[in-house]
């Protein structure tokens, strides 16, 4: 599964929906159900996936679904040198 894929999963289940109700250029403010307890579940559950806890910075960059999908692919890139 792609970082866009497992980005829309993971804020489906947030939200407690099916994946198909969400575009892709959704936004918090724009779903009605992307609440501030949503979206704490959002970030618990990005944190469960990557293994370590986000720092503040980038749990208030979250806005969109393009936000999670990017702290998700950073993620599974291979360090470079």
């Amino acid at each position: 599964m792609g970082s866009s894929d497992r980005a829309k999963q993971l804020l489906a289940d947030a939200l407690n929906c099916d994946a198909a109700l969400i575009s892709g250029d959704v936004r918090i403010g724009q779903f009605e159900r992307w609440d501030s307890l949503a979206h704490l579940r959002l970030i618990l559950a990005i944190e469960q996936e990557l293994g370590r806890e986000l720092d503040p910075d980038e749990a208030v960059r979250i806005e969109g679904l393009a936000d999670i999908a990017t702290l998700l692919g950073a993620a599974r890139r291979p360090l470079t040198r």
